[in-house]
């Protein structure tokens, strides 16, 4: 594949944001997050012409740059820790079927990565689970687990931090005034 200016400019534009907001879900901060989406373009400034087809580039932008931030994790030793964050959950206990914008990002970043990459390639970019495989070279056996894995993990956070637990009493349907 040939990558002159105008391919590179035009790869840019249609894959950054994508890029970068997986970034930004696995390095919970903007400043890594930014860092990791340059650094897989001047990746692919340097190694692009390598890749056989334009079909390819999606695929191949989205594992270099999660391999970037394995890479940079294994260097760093281990993650920083979340700040504390306070949860209101009034707006949880109000609409009990939806959640919260912002509790759901802090409760997937509280997520394992291992866990959390497969759900935010899945969920949030669209990708299906054989690319998800090929992005983050496993078996697609293992990409299916860890999504299961992975909302289970989600769902427990959201319901013990966003909602409260439920309180015993009438079974659903019943009122206090026909239960004897």
């Amino acid at each position: 594949m040939i990558v002159d200016d105008s391919t590179f400019e035009q790869i840019v534009n249609t894959h950054y944001q994508s890029l970068y907001r997986f970034a930004f879900s696995l390095a919970r901060g903007e400043a890594q997050a930014s860092d990791l989406t340059q650094e897989t373009f001047r990746k692919f400034a340097v190694k692009g012409h390598q890749l056989e087809s334009v079909s390819k580039v999606k695929t191949w932008l989205f594992t270099t740059l999660y391999r970037e931030f394995i890479d940079g994790r294994r260097r760093d030793s281990r993650l920083e820790p979340l700040d504390d964050v306070e949860i209101d959950s009034t707006a949880a206990a109000d609409q009990p079927d939806k959640v919260d914008g912002s509790l759901a990002r802090e409760a997937l970043l509280q997520i394992d990565p291992t866990f959390r990459a497969p759900l935010t390639l899945f969920y949030l970019r669209d990708h299906s689970y054989l690319e998800i495989a090929q992005i983050l070279e496993v078996p697609i056996g293992t990409v299916t687990s860890r999504i299961a894995r992975g909302r289970d993990l989600l769902r427990e956070l959201l319901l013990e931090h966003g909602k409260p637990k439920p309180l015993p009493g009438p079974a659903r349907g019943k009122t206090l005034s026909n239960v004897k």
